[in-house]
């Protein structure tokens, strides 16, 4: 087993994720649930398809949907490439072929992207909006999708949503909306 990221306690909080996530796991309707958020997390398909639904529906849509573009292009790249090469963790151990053809990723484990990619596109979408909480319950979802499909540890999840946050709220103070 490789070390882990946050010590002792990190991996202390995963194993306890893990145990009480096991009995959510196999029931019919959330797996449906979990595992098509975790699909629509690929590739930030689903923050794409939303930016571009919001980019036709406002009058500021059309600059707020390629901020949207162009900031998950860029957390992609820093993510999936900078800082998941720098701790190369290994995924969940998952011996079962996976239900509803999910992808198996070849990235590392820590942090999520898909955790990252959802809150960062939550803080974007969420600025001056009236239905914020759907945004975060939207980026909440994808992100526990990727616990329930054991493509992620709890750890991995968390701190890739911090790291969205985190780039969300930045981009939103270098390229605010006028």
């Amino acid at each position: 087993m490789d070390r882990h990221p946050l010590g002792p306690i990190g991996a202390s909080l995963d194993e306890a994720v893990d145990r009480a996530w096991d009995r959510l796991r196999g029931n019919p309707t959330l797996d449906r649930v979990f595992y098509t958020a975790s699909e629509l997390g690929d590739f930030s398909l689903i923050w794409h398809l939303l930016g571009a639904a919001k980019g036709v529906t406002s009058r500021r849509g059309t600059r707020e949907a390629t901020r949207l573009a162009l900031a998950l292009g860029a957390e992609s790249a820093l993510v999936n490439g900078a800082v998941k090469s720098a701790f190369r963790r290994e995924r969940p151990l998952h011996e079962d072929d996976r239900p509803h053809g999910l992808r198996q990723p070849l990235t590392s484990s820590f942090p999520s992207g898909h955790a990252s990619a959802a809150f960062m596109a939550a803080t974007l979408l969420s600025e001056r909006s009236r239905v914020k909480p759907v945004w975060y319950g939207l980026a909440a979802i994808v992100a526990a999708s990727r616990i329930h499909v054991r493509i992620h540890h709890a750890s991995d999840v968390l701190v890739g949503a911090g790291v969205g946050l985190a780039l969300g709220r930045a981009i939103r103070k270098v390229f605010p909306l006028r």
